[in-house]
């Protein structure tokens, strides 16, 4: 058999030790998937639902409408409601007017009062007479009363209906329901039609435009790793995304089963989110990707 030289067989030794130290270098520092902040939008009033424009997958800016519920009954209390108060209103300054006649009334009623009273003193008429003013007098004083109860009864009454009118405003206002952050819509969970109530999902939205890998570190890596530092993120196909690390949970948990830390599978790691700029709409949530810090420490 031929021998090798060694000088061949130390340089091919060599190449691999190079070449596995490449490798190691090339493993990235934390794995993980790709989720984006999802929102589920759900009824705030109870009815029938008008108007759903909500389709799974389409774009919607915040602030547009999305969903209508049906108000027609909320409009009928409402009208009801209003011209109750616009009686109460126009009767108030009434009451007053009336109080102030028969305080008239009762003015003229105690001069005559003392009137009488001399001249029943003098005997130039009976006393029947004077009671009879009395009388009347008591009997204004028992009108006045009773006004001057009802007058505050009708305040509060008006403060009552204004402030259900502006409960109904409110339901009305939320049953047009708008949609609360730009993004794709990802579940769609009524139909247009469908009875709905408070508290009811109608779909779920997400903004796609920023996206968060959620890796797991070890406990060695978390003091080499700080919020706001940029890293790099690799997805399937060798592509290279910028990165910046947004979140590091300040508690330990036991390694998912489908994550593979730098360690190859420690016992406890710590949670850490990446934000990625996904404005070209290449990452999809749940799409395995990695991180590398920009250095390869502690390899």
């Amino acid at each position: 058999m031929r021998q090798v030289p060694f000088f061949l067989t130390l340089n091919v030794m060599l190449c691999l030790l190079v070449f596995a130290g490449c490798q190691k270098s090339d493993r990235s520092d934390g794995y993980g998937n790709f989720e984006a902040t999802e929102i589920i939008v759900s009824s705030e009033a109870n009815g029938k639902l008008e108007m759903l424009n909500v389709e799974e997958g389409s774009r919607m800016a915040a602030g547009s409408v999305a969903a209508l519920v049906d108000t027609t009954q909320l409009h009928f209390v409402r009208t009801q409601l209003q011209a109750e108060h616009r009686s109460l209103v126009a009767k108030r300054p009434g009451l007053g007017a009336r109080i102030g006649v028969l305080l008239e009334e009762r003015k003229n009623l105690k001069r005559d009062d003392e009137r009488y009273r001399r001249l029943v003193d003098e005997g130039a008429v009976p006393l029947k007479q004077l009671e009879i003013i009395q009388n009347g007098i008591a009997v204004i004083d028992r009108q006045i009363s009773s006004l001057e109860t009802e007058n505050p009864g009708i305040a509060g009454e008006i403060s009552a209906k204004e402030a259900r009118i502006a409960q109904l405003d409110d339901q009305i206002r939320k049953s047009v329901v708008r949609n609360p952050v730009d993004g794709v819509v990802l579940t769609r969970y009524a139909e247009q039609g469908e009875l709905t109530s408070y508290g009811k999902p109608l779909y779920r939205i997400a903004d796609l435009q920023t996206m968060f890998l959620r890796v797991y570190l070890s406990g060695a890596q978390v003091p080499q790793v700080r919020i706001g530092e940029e890293v790099e993120v690799l997805i399937d196909g060798g592509r290279s995304l910028k990165g910046r690390i947004t979140w590091i949970s300040e508690k330990a948990e036991f390694t998912p089963k489908i994550i593979q830390t730098r360690e190859d599978r420690v016992s406890m790691v710590y949670a850490a989110k990446v934000q990625v700029n996904n404005r070209g709409g290449l990452l999809k949530i749940g799409m395995p990707g990695e991180m590398r810090l920009p250095t390869k420490r502690g390899s």
